[in-house]
């Protein structure tokens, strides 16, 4: 495809990114975003379809908390360069391979679309953008994805050194950082509602416990226990006034573990 040359002041001719989440942010619900790096801000994209010609399939490791993380990078040719960028193990990656591996023809455009699913999920449809088709594979246990994209690689004319001759695409688990798991442990414990601690959260502009600072953390702490000591206390204050006598302790204790946790990890 030869897209005409518009002269005049534009923008450098740098690839547009979409990040692959079903989340909220302000009230808005959104299942790919961009990020803007410098402001280090999430912007929600409303729309959920993208109409462009696939060019490129390739898998990029980005690091992520020490670990390397493979994704996967759908690049899109239309009015911009797009990358959708997902992992590789998600959902969104493999019902994208999916339809796409029984694509034989890439000079045609596509429509990719982002599907919400069941638990914070993404599942992708893929659609002939001249007929809106929907282009479908049936699921199997026994799919070789490291097959499956090689192929479409092929089609698409990509090198296939871009990806190792025997890539390992099993899921990895990944340590759980001790500001997740003591809000989850604290959470489950209480009883306290899930919904309640997200909306926390994106009142912090996160939606993890581990991006905030630790005195952010406590507040959560000391929100959850207040809020399941309220009809368990005879006065109006003795809740508040059993956590500055008893908690400060345990937080502090766990400052101290969770300090020693990170410098460790930073020796090795």
């Amino acid at each position: 495809m030869i897209a005409e040359i518009k002269l005049g002041l534009c923008n450098p001719p740098e690839p547009i990114y979409l990040y692959v989440k079903n989340a909220e942010l302000g009230g808005e619900s959104y299942l790919w975003y961009h990020y803007d790096i410098d402001k280090e801000k999430t912007i929600p994209v409303p729309q959920r379809a993208l109409t462009g010609y696939l060019s490129e399939l390739r898998l990029t490791t980005k690091e992520f908390k020490g670990k390397d993380n493979l994704k996967l990078d759908i690049v899109v040719s239309a009015d911009e360069l797009y990358i959708v960028r997902t992992g590789v193990e998600t959902n969104f990656a493999k019902s994208f391979l999916l339809a796409a591996s029984l694509i034989q023809d890439f000079s045609k455009p596509l429509i990719i679309v982002a599907n919400a699913g069941d638990e914070n999920t993404v599942f992708c449809n893929l659609y002939d953008a001249a007929s809106k088709t929907k282009i479908y594979r049936e699921w199997s246990r026994d799919l070789d994805w490291a097959t499956i994209i090689r192929d479409i690689q092929s089609l698409l004319g990509s090198a296939s050194s871009s990806i190792p001759s025997t890539p390992k695409l099993s899921v990895v688990p990944q340590p759980v950082h001790p500001q997740d798991l003591r809000v989850k442990n604290i959470r489950t414990l209480l009883d306290y509602p899930l919904d309640l601690v997200r909306e926390w959260l994106q009142f912090q502009d996160t939606n993890s416990p581990s991006q905030l600072h630790i005195s952010k953390i406590d507040e959560l702490v000391k929100t959850m226990c207040l809020a399941w000591a309220a009809d368990k206390c005879e006065y109006p204050n003795e809740a508040e006034s059993l956590y500055q006598t008893h908690i400060p302790h345990f937080n502090l204790k766990y400052k101290v573990i969770t300090a020693k946790i990170k410098a460790t990890s930073q020796d090795n």
